[in-house]
């Protein structure tokens, strides 16, 4: 990374990954061999530790020493390098703070922009953490993700301590996330569970995530109906209890009512001909609920994005009657 050594939080959702695969995704560019290089010259360490294997599985919280990888990096990316962020867009991510303070920064993520980058990615949020410092030497750190077309809240931590804390909130499922979305068609059942395990598909267009009875791993997912504009689309509030990959979007195709927008899981169903709605993903982290690591419960919410706010007055729906967040009704 530019200007020196960095010290990054492995965070819930990549917990499990194997070290060489951890470094592929942030560095694109960086070799197998180049990574088994500075591993021997004790450059890279996890938690402290010099690592002789590059296939080790990383766990949630531990930390990792990433020396000067400017060299690694993709042509494509050298203009989102960290101490590269332009004034545009600095100004564009610091208007997405709902909330900050000595420990955690919270940001309505806006769809279509990425959380990490990766092949063909040239913006991301981690490349624009830089501009998220308010005043502190350190850069904020991401402790979970969301779909790059998912919009709303995403957490990040303003220091290694917080960083720990919250890490180990989500893996251990303390932290609780409700989701609003739109689904084409009416669920059978106007609220309820789904149960069903998750596991990868390889593919030519990257990993899809499917249904896997025998080597999936277990997903649950609730939801309540909130509204419908008849059999054409129902509103959605969810919260997923397990928090794999694509989890929503692949439980919401599974039970017949996909995501609106979500061709990727639902396919034509997953678009209502003839509506005068965009064609984006309508899935929004609308809000969550966690331990703050200064003390106390800690709550916020996220405003529909503009691309949702056009499809509710669409199909009549109102933002303002929905019932708060997190009511324990759903078994």
């Amino acid at each position: 990374m530019s200007g020196g050594v960095q010290t990054l939080t492995v965070t819930a959702s990549e917990a499990g990954e194997r070290l060489d695969k951890w470094f592929k995704v942030k560095y694109p560019g960086l070799t197998f061999g180049r990574l088994q290089k500075l591993l021997r010259k004790g450059e890279v360490r996890v938690d402290g530790k010099r690592v002789k294997d590059a296939k080790l599985t990383l766990e949630a919280g531990q930390s990792v020493r990433v020396p000067p990888l400017d060299k690694e990096r993709e042509p494509t990316q050298a203009k989102t390098s960290y101490d590269r962020v332009s004034a545009k867009d600095a100004h564009a991510i610091q208007a997405r703070v709902l909330h900050y303070d000595d420990h955690v920064i919270i940001l309505d993520k806006p769809a279509g922009l990425a959380v990490q980058g990766g092949s063909g990615t040239t913006k991301h949020i981690d490349g624009l953490l830089d501009a998220l410092k308010f005043g502190l030497i350190e850069r904020p750190r991401l402790v979970h993700r969301l779909d790059k077309d998912t919009s709303g809240l995403l957490v990040l931590a303003r220091s290694q301590r917080a960083a720990q804390l919250l890490t180990e909130a989500f893996r251990t499922k303390a932290v609780r996330k409700a989701y609003w979305a739109v689904v084409v068609g009416v669920p059978e059942l106007p609220m309820g569970r789904i149960d069903l395990p998750l596991g990868k598909r390889p593919g030519k267009g990257g990993d899809r995530m499917q249904i896997d009875d025998e080597d999936g791993k277990r997903a649950v997912t609730l939801y309540k109906t909130i509204d419908h504009a008849g059999r054409r689309a129902t509103w959605l509030e969810m919260e997923p209890i397990t928090g794999r990959t694509h989890q929503l979007r692949v439980h919401m195709a599974a039970i017949g009512t996909p995501i609106l927008g979500d061709g990727k899981y639902g396919g034509q169903e997953a678009f209502i001909t003839g509506a005068e709605i965009p064609k984006q993903l309508h899935l929004h982290a609308r809000a969550i609920r966690f331990a703050h690591p200064a003390g106390g419960d800690f709550e916020i919410t996220a405003p529909l994005p503009e691309h949702m706010q056009t499809t509710w007055a669409y199909f009549g729906f109102d933002a303002g009657s929905a019932p708060p967040p997190f009511q324990d009704d759903i078994d």
